[in-house]
């Protein structure tokens, strides 16, 4: 009897040891649920805060040059969508819109006589058009955005034979996401209207990437930007 009596004491004993572990492990899941609630708001916060400082950026270019605002937002549209096609991480296409959005913010060093100059530019001028990515680099280079924005903005005129500019880099040494946001640069300008020239049209555009594919341009992102504009039916929207 003696032994049943210290039998039932010791599992009232584990019991409440057990209760009291339950409790303690209720108390952290209740903590860790707080502290995951609370990194996802400052996380939404930073994310409505880098928006916040990408469209003070990009209008502040646009008020410079009201081109800039039309071609970034196309430029960015056609981009994001040969990223998602080419089926690359949610973080790369975050990044590309991000650049993209801003990706002439550089142009704002750039005299407004030479941006919407109706003739052709001197050497001396262009040289100063073509300082725009290593001027958006530096504006961007010290902001934290979670992707390499600055050297997309960077490396967006570079060309896979290194005949690109500011650096000559090529090849892999240009970030995908530069290599998919020149291809849209460069089919956004052709087709549409420049102080210096009417619209070249879509026909153009497609014909440019697709005879310097792997020469200017990376090969899979010329082919699924063709595929874009041939089969899936995309457009530019109206300016």
């Amino acid at each position: 009897m003696e032994d049943k009596q210290k039998t039932n004491e010791h599992i009232i004993s584990d019991l409440n040891v057990m209760r009291l572990k339950i409790a303690e492990l209720e108390k952290s899941h209740s903590s860790l649920r707080e502290a995951k609630e609370a990194l996802s708001q400052s996380l939404e916060k930073l994310r409505n805060a880098t928006g916040f400082i990408i469209n003070v950026l990009a209008v502040a270019v646009e008020v410079k040059d009201p081109y800039i605002a039309g071609h970034q937002k196309r430029v960015t549209d056609l981009a994001r969508t040969i990223a998602a096609e080419m089926n690359v991480s949610a973080d790369l296409i975050n990044g590309i819109q991000m650049a993209g959005l801003i990706h002439d913010i550089g142009k704002i060093s750039v005299p407004v006589e030479i941006l919407g100059k109706p003739g052709s530019l001197s050497d001396a001028e262009y040289g100063i058009v073509k300082s725009h990515p290593e001027m958006g680099y530096q504006i961007l280079k010290d902001i934290d955005f979670g992707s390499p924005v600055a050297l997309i903005v960077y490396q967006h005129h570079e060309r896979m034979n290194g005949t690109g500019y500011p650096q000559g880099l090529k090849g892999e040494e240009i970030l995908p996401g530069a290599r998919i946001l020149a291809v849209a640069d460069v089919v956004e300008a052709i087709c549409t209207h420049r102080p210096y020239r009417q619209a070249l049209g879509i026909e153009r555009a497609l014909k440019e990437i697709s005879e310097h594919r792997d020469i200017l341009y990376d090969r899979e992102v010329v082919d699924v930007c063709i595929k874009l504009f041939r089969e899936r039916g995309f457009s530019f929207k109206p300016r």
